[in-house]
C-alpha cells in the first residue's frame, strides 16, 4: 500500500519512520526540511500517482485543512482510505471536505511521537471490514491502538488522554514548586519531581496490579504518604478537580467542532 501523508510535523514524522520497509510513503509538505527515511517528497498533489491502493493520512493542523480539502478530494475518486489525525474535524467534516465517507477520525497524544501514546479511532460511514487492520498498522508506530462505538465520546477522549499529558506535566510542575516550598534547591525539586512522575508511569504500565493497589503499596498507615493523600482525597478534592478538568476541556473540544 501506497502512503501519503499529509503534514510531516512531529507526530507525522514519528509515523512516517514506523512505516519505512512495509509501505511507500509520499510526503507532502512544503515546509518540512528534514524528512523521515525512505519517504519521498511530493510538491504538488496532482503528482501523486500511487502503484495500487492508497491511504492518505491528514497530520496538519485543522486549521489549514479547509485550503486544502479541495485538491485532496480526487483521491476519494480513486478509493483511497483517508485518515486524521487532525484534532476537532468531524467525521462529516471530513466526508464534505473530501467527498467520501472512508475515514477514520483519529484523535492521538503527544506521547505518540515516541512510540508510547494512545490513540482513539472511530470509523466513518465507509470504512470497511479491511480497513480496520489498515489503520491499526497506521498506527502501530505510535503506541497503543483503542476503537470507540461512537463519535460522540471523542470529547471526553480528548480531555482524558489527548490533553491529559499536559495535566501531569502541571502537577509535576505543582509538585516542583511546593519542594522548593519545602526547602529543597528549584533544580533538585524538579529533578525529583520529573524523576517520580516517569518512574510512577512506567511502574503503572509494568505491573499489571491496579493503581489503587499500587497506591496502597507505598501508603503506610500513619505514615508520611498517608498525610499527602488525605489532603488530596479531603472533600473529594482530586475527583471534583479532576472532574472540573475533563468537564472544561469536553466542552472546549465540542465547541471546536461546531
Amino acid at each position: 500500500m501506497d502512503v501519503l501523508l499529509v503534514g510531516c510535523g512531529r507526530m507525522g514524522g514519528a509515523m512516517a519512520r514506523g512505516w519505512r520497509g512495509t509501505h511507500r510513503v509520499l510526503v507532502f509538505d512544503p515546509m518540512a526540511t528534514d524528512l523521515p527515511e525512505g519517504a519521498k517528497r511530493v510538491d504538488a498533489l496532482a503528482d501523486v500517482e500511487p502503484d495500487g491502493d492508497l491511504a492518505v493520512v491528514l497530520a496538519v493542523k485543522p486549521q489549514v485543512f479547509p485550503a486544502i480539502g479541495e485538491s485532496l478530494r480526487p483521491f476519494a475518486a480513486r478509493d483511497a482510505l483517508f485518515v486524521s489525525i487532525m484534532a476537532g474535524i468531524t467525521l462529516q467534516g471530513l466526508g464534505d471536505a473530501l467527498g467520501s465517507g472512508r475515514a477514520v477520525r483519529t484523535m492521538p497524544n503527544t506521547p505518540a511521537a515516541i512510540g508510547q501514546g494512545i490513540t482513539a479511532a472511530v470509523s466513518g460511514r465507509d470504512v470497511r471490514m479491511s480497513d480496520f487492520a489498515t489503520v491499526n498498522q497506521l498506527l502501530a508506530p505510535t503506541g497503543a491502538v483503542v476503537w470507540l462505538d461512537d463519535e460522540r465520546q471523542i470529547d471526553a477522549v480528548t480531555a482524558v488522554s489527548g490533553s491529559g499529558p499536559a495535566y501531569f506535566f502541571r502537577f509535576t510542575e505543582a509538585l516542583a514548586k511546593a519542594g522548593t516550598q519545602a526547602g529543597l534547591p528549584a533544580d533538585l525539586a524538579m529533578q525529583l519531581a520529573r524523576a517520580t512522575f516517569t518512574g510512577a508511569a512506567a511502574l503503572a504500565g509494568a505491573d499489571p496490579a491496579k493503581l489503587a493497589e499500587l497506591r496502597r503499596q507505598v501508603t503506610s498507615p500513619g505514615g508520611t504518604t498517608a498525610a499527602g493523600l488525605m489532603q488530596m482525597d479531603q472533600d473529594d478534592a482530586i475527583d471534583r478537580l479532576a472532574r472540573a478538568v475533563v468537564d472544561a476541556a469536553a466542552a472546549r473540544s465540542r465547541e471546536l467542532a461546531g
